[in-house]
């Protein structure tokens, strides 16, 4: 039994759209993983010290993850595994890579957990002395985090190269139970430490599910110190764009994070909650596309831009398609979403609001994020990693300028924070900074997007002209369906008890349900080439 379960997820999968769908419902699960994990939380503590410090205490390990994990990602050694055809040179290569990561990451943890006590109190300068004892213990055993999931990582690129998506899928439901375990089972024991010891477990689980696939697929990675610093340098020259990418944005968020600490407590519990809400469109449709999409570019050649280009197309207006009616809903259902999810126990009418404004503001930058994943992976499936990496280090700088300059500017002016307060229905709290944290990520996102489409077009001579057409299509249907589920909310007001979760969940999904038949009916009416593509397919489906 044990054995056949194996053999159906060891599967490959082909195809975009298949492998997307099953990347998405996965994320899907995860999602509902990661809500249950954020309910759990809000409910047991509350958006205030003891989630502020938590929260505070993954920064420095996931900073160490980022950077140095990706000198084994996808992005850099899926092109290289597609394009090696002898087995044993790949074998070879691999087991170098292994053993250069290995020593690196073990190496900088070390040495990070000993110089931890001098970073956390610059970083988080706005902690008292207390805050900050908590945080760097909480570090130091979530620096095991890095380690494994750079193993898990590792492993990734290889099970993915052989289309096997759904071991792949698995990880992150497996990450998301090992810290739900941590809350219920290891708090109870260990305190706020049982909370990092259930990060260390998720991790450890993430990794696990890996290597079944690769003992089956005789990969087996292992230590050698006979290593060709020529080709290990060709990898490290490869990720250093990446790293340095993905290093400014997690950079960014560190900084958001560092000045939340000097906002009224909860800040950073609210900011999280808020952000984790708005990745569930983003894992479910943005990574998925991107990640199904990814091995399918790098196989095509370069010199195929026609190709290569059509793809893209393809891919981006799927994204589209499901991203900007997501930003809708989140945007009208705001409240709805944060109040079944995270609305009982300890967290407050005020936390629920506060939560609700910033998710709002999430909300506008989901289609942009999407895009950026999956277009800056796409430049890296042709083999171009500057111009990606100077965009986003430039985008990550400007999320920093602009949180201090809002800060600046709403502290020196109280009315223009009042106005977008009274926008967003929260002007009658007393203290609404944190709002500035995700309004400084949502602008630099779009102008992010502006420029990587800029110069997707430059670099790729790619016509816009189809894209164009349909982005306009779903965004009329869009923006009907937001005004349909925004009444839909005040006549489902008068059915429901609103002031029971019950009731507010079928407020949001009855409204959001009408919403979304109407965006499907004015889809069809405008005759959009997606949406008659998948009623195509279903069509097909239920025919078999």
């Amino acid at each position: 039994m044990i054995k056949k379960v194996f053999n159906f997820l060891d599967k490959d999968i082909s195809g975009l759209h298949k492998a997307a769908y099953i990347l998405g419902f996965s994320a899907f699960l995860s999602q509902i993983l990661a809500l249950l994990r954020d309910r759990i939380l809000a409910h047991t503590f509350g958006a205030g010290e003891t989630l502020d410090i938590y929260y505070s205490a993954f920064r420095i390990p996931d900073f160490i993850f980022i950077t140095v994990a990706s000198i084994v990602s996808i992005s850099v050694l899926i092109p290289y595994l597609s394009q090696e055809t002898n087995v044993e040179k790949t074998k070879e290569f691999m087991n170098e890579v292994f053993s250069v990561f290995l020593v690196l990451i073990l190496f900088i943890s070390v040495i990070v957990f000993f110089f931890i006590p001098k970073l956390v109190p610059f970083i988080f300068s706005g902690f008292s002395a207390d805050m900050l004892e908590q945080v760097i213990s909480l570090s130091r055993i979530m620096l095991l985090s890095p380690v494994l999931l750079g193993l898990s990582n590792f492993f990734t690129s290889i099970i993915q190269t052989r289309n096997k998506f759904f071991i792949y899928a698995l990880s992150p439901l497996l990450y998301n139970i090992g810290i739900i375990i941590g809350i219920l089972l290891y708090y109870p024991l260990w305190g706020i430490s049982g909370l990092a010891l259930g990060v260390v477990t998720g991790a450890f689980l993430h990794l696990i599910i890996q290597l079944p696939s690769i003992y089956k697929l005789r990969f087996i990675p292992k230590f050698t110190s006979h290593i060709k610093l020529s080709r290990v340098k060709n990898i490290i020259r490869l990720s250093l764009p990446r790293t340095l990418a993905v290093s400014s944005s997690s950079l960014a968020i560190l900084v958001l994070i560092s000045i939340a600490t000097h906002m009224k407590e909860g800040s950073i519990a609210i900011f999280n909650f808020a952000y984790v809400l708005q990745s569930i469109p983003l894992s479910i449709i943005g990574i998925s596309y991107t990640t199904a999409a990814f091995p399918m570019l790098s196989k095509i050649s370069i010199d195929k831009k026609s190709e290569f280009m059509r793809q893209v197309g393809i891919t981006s207006k799927h994204i589209l398609f499901w991203t900007i009616p997501a930003m809708v809903l989140f945007f009208i259902l705001r409240a709805q979403i944060v109040r079944t999810v995270l609305g009982s126990g300890e967290f407050s009418w005020v936390d629920t609001r506060l939560t609700a404004a910033c998710l709002a503001i999430f909300a506008i930058s989901i289609p942009a994020q999407s895009l950026i994943l999956f277009f800056v992976r796409g430049y890296y499936a042709a083999g171009i990693t500057k111009r990606p990496v100077l965009i986003n280090m430039f985008s990550s700088m400007f999320i920093i300028i602009l949180v201090f300059l809002f800060k600046w500017v709403f502290t020196t002016t109280p009315i223009l924070l009042m106005s977008l307060g009274y926008l967003l229905k929260i002007a009658d709290i007393s203290d609404i900074q944190v709002i500035i944290l995700p309004l400084s990520f949502t602008i630099a996102t779009i102008i992010n997007i502006f420029l990587l489409y800029f110069f997707i077009q430059k670099d790729f001579q790619y016509l816009s002209k189809d894209l164009s057409r349909g982005f306009f299509q779903i965004c009329i249907a869009s923006l009907i369906m937001g005004i349909v589920a925004y009444f839909s909310l005040k006549i489902w007001n008068n059915v429901f008890d609103i002031n029971t979760l019950v009731g507010i969940f079928l407020q949001g999904l009855l409204s959001g349900l009408t919403g979304i038949v109407v965006w499907v009916i004015t889809l069809k009416m405008l005759d959009n080439e997606e949406m008659n593509v998948i009623t195509y397919s279903i069509r097909e489906r239920f025919r078999k």
